[in-house]
């Protein structure tokens, strides 16, 4: 695969023979798209934290039940469509733990985190059950923390 010069831009031969662009590399795309390996200045991973911990109280905390003070999100309102519902919560919580990928949080907490994740798809999936455990539970909220914490412990100024 001789580059050649067509119009002023590279081009390898197969490029030019097929039209299609040989595949980058892998890790260029994962690190570009997550920002993974890219060192985060501190309010950069502040904000990333906010992000997440507002997903997290929208999803857990959002709605306080009159007369009794105690709080539920969206997690367990949306998870009254057994499966289908809890699929929902479970990819908008997907979003907190992308957020601990992209600031650096350590592979074991991120384990733990999904580890959340799946127990709330699962155990939510539950009909009757499921909401009222998605109600105690609040996942979205430790998994928020546990982003909270990192970023506090992690960064310094």
């Amino acid at each position: 695969m001789s580059p050649s010069r067509e119009s002023g831009v590279e081009v390898a031969s197969d490029e030019r023979e097929t039209g299609i662009r040989p595949d980058p590399d892998l890790d260029a795309v994962v690190a570009r798209v997550t920002g993974r390996g890219r060192i985060l200045s501190r309010a950069e991973a502040e904000r990333a934290a906010g992000r997440a911990r507002r997903v997290g109280h929208l999803l857990d905390d959002a709605i306080e039940i009159p007369w009794v003070g105690y709080r539920i999100g969206l997690d367990p309102l949306i998870g009254i469509a057994p499966v289908a519902g809890d699929a929902v919560a479970a990819a908008a919580s997907l979003y907190i733990v992308f957020e601990g990928f992209r600031v650096g949080v350590p592979l074991r907490t991120l384990a733990a985190m999904l580890l959340f994740v799946a127990l709330d798809f699962l155990v939510g999936s539950v009909p009757v059950l499921g909401p009222i455990v998605d109600a105690t539970l609040k996942v979205n909220d430790r998994n928020a923390t546990a982003l909270e914490s990192y970023v506090d412990t992690a960064f310094t100024e």
